[in-house]
């Protein structure tokens, strides 16, 4: 499998009381496939899966997959501390008609890389579907380096990863060692960058809310190799891609972009908490300018 294009994490709405809106959820994954994003990714950071019950996580599995109706790729997330819990939502994916899993290092456990390597090959073993790695150390304490890619490379199934750390080396070393696993690009604001090394894919939480703006910088600099375009484009973005990365605030960040754009979202929840007046308004006038910038490069191309 080529993971290629946009892959939002598509978040969880929440009523005021923090259940599901499950009716919430259909309309994003809905949004999603309206936009023409390439695949949506369920059970993601953004989506608050490590705030689910195993019974919510598996509901959302199932209701995605009756939404989509196969009209687009659908990863689902395992992430979980124990090996035996990360086959388990693999093998719940795969009943419920995932097209691939989205693996993340286990959180907190802190494997070496030949215990990392052993946990994700067991998995593969077992559940037997296309791996988009996740390789975000900042939330699971866990580097994936260039050793455990030197095991798991040789194995079809690994076929793509979400590049992270933000370490340009890391970069250079996936793009340069591993060109046959497709390089998604997972640190916002390196965006042009992943593209510019031949990155085919950006898994983006601001593809939620902002989804023709994510597929613009993709099809600038991964299908016309349009640089001058790209940077122009990136250079609009990276006022909310700064705050994505780095204000602290990334879910409660694109859920609030979403309510802005009429689209359903809800509160976060705990243990995050709520964005207070002043992130609200420095967010409405990020995204005002960006509309207006991007109208601007649309209109010269």
């Amino acid at each position: 499998m080529k993971f290629e294009g946009i892959y939002p994490p598509v978040i969880t709405p929440h009523h005021e009381n923090g259940d599901i809106d499950r009716d919430g959820f259909s309309t994003m994954v809905e949004h999603l496939v309206s936009s023409r994003v390439h695949g949506v990714i369920v059970g993601g950071t953004t989506g608050e899966y490590y705030a689910q019950s195993k019974e919510e996580r598996i509901e959302l599995m199932g209701l995605a997959r009756e939404v989509l109706r196969n009209r687009l790729p659908l990863i689902v997330g395992v992430g979980a501390i124990r090996t035996e819990d990360c086959i388990e939502y693999g093998l719940l994916a795969k009943q419920n008609g995932a097209d691939a899993i989205l693996m993340p290092a286990p959180f907190y456990a802190v494997p070496n890389q030949s215990e990392l390597t052993e946990h994700a090959l067991e998995i593969d073993r077992q559940v037997n579907l296309p791996i988009m790695l996740y390789n975000y150390p900042g939330r699971t304490g866990t580097i994936m380096t260039d050793e455990f890619f030197k095991r798991v490379a040789q194995n079809p199934n690994f076929c793509g990863v979400k590049e992270s750390t933000g370490d340009i080396n890391q970069l250079h070393m996936l793009a340069l060692d591993y060109p046959h696993i497709s390089l998604l690009c997972g640190m916002d604001d390196q965006a042009l960058e992943f593209f510019a090394w031949g990155a085919r894919g950006w898994v983006c939480a601001g593809g939620n809310c902002l989804p023709a703006e994510h597929i613009a910088l993709y099809e600038a600099v991964a299908v016309e190799n349009n640089i001058e375009k790209g940077r122009r484009i990136m250079t609009a973005l990276m006022p909310f891609m700064g705050i994505l990365e780095q204000s602290g605030k990334l879910i409660q960040t694109v859920k609030y972009a979403c309510q802005l754009a009429k689209l359903p979202a809800g509160p976060v929840r705990r243990p995050l908490g709520e964005l207070n007046d002043q992130d609200k308004t420095e967010i409405e006038a990020v995204i005002n300018a960006l509309k207006v910038n991007m109208a601007a490069i649309k209109s010269d191309y």
